[in-house]
């Protein structure tokens, strides 16, 4: 995942702090990074455990991109090296040649003396790291690939909005996307009653704001949904339990279980998420807060898939645009993973 190896490692006595993005050049319409957008050039890798990478995944689909930005997906158990192609043939990616992601941040800083993180995006010809900045590549997809966006792409970062989503998104990270974090990874109790109180104070917040809107800013999916997706999906699942964060479940909050349901549900969403591997990953990488690496059976997912009802609130998930196409062969998540 992003800005830290999650988990074999302790933390000491500090609160846990989530590192900046050390490789953060840009792939832009005009290459002022000296990256410039062009089709099938560069490779996403992602794991479908990390939620950092899965806002990547959701935007990728949602957009259309699947032709244009191929797609790695990790093992979700990582080792010493980090994140590794072992569900490829040979143990390696197929289009990069490589055995583990740390290798194209080799091929970047040779001794780079970071954490191996995805969402990453890698150039395909030179083999090397372009970027691991989470916060930004799901913006740059939006709004600097526009032309290899597919007919029909939702526009998920509208400009006259950008201030509001900006503001919604800033509040959602500080306290539920990096705050389950908080509270997890805590080595004192006072840091993990923080983070805790933190937690479920915005996700109050939340859904006050959400009871009679279907989504967070405007009347479609933006960017800020998508980001508090990709906590929420997990949350059941991984941070009531896992990371502590057990006030309540998100099956209890009755607008936030039909919020997430109706995302979840709503092509480009759930057809990227795995279930399998979130747990895999969380439960077996995390062996300072689950030294036996058991990993459980629950929560029944059956329930992802019944009615929530929220397209009684009306308003257009798309807007002028029109859902993503079928999942592409190759690229759908196993029935181990899914509902």
């Amino acid at each position: 995942m992003t800005g830290t190896t999650e988990g074999n490692k302790g933390y000491g006595h500090k609160p846990f702090k989530r590192s900046r993005s050390h490789f953060a050049d840009r792939v832009t319409a005009d290459g002022r990074d000296g990256w410039p957008v062009e089709a099938g050039r560069y490779r996403l890798v992602v794991s479908r455990a990390c939620p950092w990478a899965s806002r990547a995944l959701v935007v990728r689909r949602l957009l259309g991109l699947e032709d244009a930005l191929s797609l790695a997906v990790t093992d979700p158990i990582q080792d010493d090296r980090s994140w590794r192609f072992t569900l490829d043939p040979d143990d390696r990616d197929p289009v990069l040649g490589i055995r583990f992601l740390g290798e194209a941040y080799d091929a970047r800083e040779k001794d780079y003396p970071g954490g191996v993180s995805v969402p990453a995006v890698v150039d395909v010809p030179s083999g090397k790291l372009v970027t691991n900045d989470f916060q930004q590549i799901t913006l740059d997809l939006e709004t600097e690939w526009t032309a290899l966006h597919r007919p029909g792409a939702p526009d998920l970062y509208p400009e006259q909005l950008r201030a509001e989503i900006d503001e919604v998104m800033d509040g959602i990270y500080r306290d539920v996307n990096n705050g389950v974090y908080r509270a997890g990874f805590a080595t004192r109790q006072s840091d993990y009653e923080d983070a805790y109180h933190d937690v479920f104070r915005r996700l109050d917040l939340v859904s006050e704001r959400l009871a009679d809107r279907r989504y967070l800013v405007g009347d479609t999916i933006t960017e800020a949904d998508i980001r508090l997706f990709t906590t929420l999906v997990r949350f059941d699942a991984v941070y009531h339990g896992h990371f502590k964060c057990n006030r309540s479940k998100l099956t209890e909050d009755r607008v936030l279980w039909g919020y997430i349901r109706d995302l979840y549900q709503t092509p480009g969403f759930g057809d990227t998420v795995d279930f399998d591997h979130i747990k895999r990953h969380y439960y077996r990488v995390h062996t300072g807060i689950n030294p036996t690496g058991i990993v459980p059976l629950g929560p029944d997912l059956s329930s992802w898939l019944s009615p929530h009802h929220r397209e009684e609130l009306g308003e257009r998930p798309f807007g002028d645009g029109t859902p993503p196409g079928p999942v592409p062969p190759g690229e759908e998540v196993p029935p181990a993973g899914r509902p």
